[in-house]
């Protein structure tokens, strides 16, 4: 029964992109099928994915046509990345896979304005993490239901799944993180057990205080 937590969040990290950063250049970390990567090419971006499976970059090439958007196997803590280049920077539970200190060579990369956008994973740990759980596990049912019968009914086949990790790193840790590696970051919990990090870069440097001249 595929129902994919990443992919209900898709519409609104669309709109999220498209409201904070224009069209322009778009990296997708930890692409996958590609499917989000596609939905930002249809958007207007000029889009790159990568991902480190072998196995889901083949099946992301293979559902793709046309050149837009482009794929290449990479794990994002070694890839060369341009500075100062995208205006929109995505990563769908996929940065649980690296260390969290990752997240400043996706802010390096960002043009000024740009946007980075991260759908997380963490373990629930708090009272309200597994209030939210609890809210979400009948959700989860009946969307699973939904999917299945849809793929019943037009004998759709579900894509490759890429490995999973199970998150470590609990949410008070990451908006702490945050804090300090992405200042003004905002971080709000999430139903399906996700997170998300909505990060703009600003347009211009922080003025640089002077002491005053005695």
């Amino acid at each position: 029964m595929p129902f994919d937590h990443n992919d209900h969040y898709h519409r609104w990290l669309l709109r999220t992109a498209r409201r904070l950063s224009g069209p322009g250049p778009a990296l997708d970390v930890g692409c996958g099928t590609g499917a989000f990567a596609r939905r930002l090419a249809a958007a207007g971006y000029t889009v790159e994915g990568i991902d480190p499976s072998p196995e889901v970059i083949a099946a992301a090439r293979a559902a793709t046509a046309g050149p837009n958007p482009r794929f290449r196997e990479a794990d994002i803590t070694t890839a060369a990345l341009p500075r100062d280049h995208y205006a929109v920077i995505t990563a769908l539970a996929s940065l649980h896979h690296v260390p969290f200190e990752t997240v400043t060579k996706l802010r390096d990369a960002l043009a000024p304005g740009g946007t980075l956008l991260i759908l997380g994973c963490a373990p629930d740990r708090t009272a309200l993490d597994h209030a939210y759980g609890l809210v979400s596990v009948p959700l989860n049912a009946a969307a699973r239901l939904a999917c299945w019968l849809r793929d019943r009914a037009t004998g759709r086949r579900p894509p490759p799944k890429p490995p999973v990790t199970d998150p470590t790193i609990p949410l008070p840790v990451i908006r702490r993180r945050a804090a300090e590696l992405l200042p003004g970051a905002r971080v709000r919990r999430r139903l399906f057990w996700r997170h998300t990090l909505v990060y703009r870069r600003p347009s211009e440097p922080a003025p640089t205080l002077t002491s005053p001249v005695s």
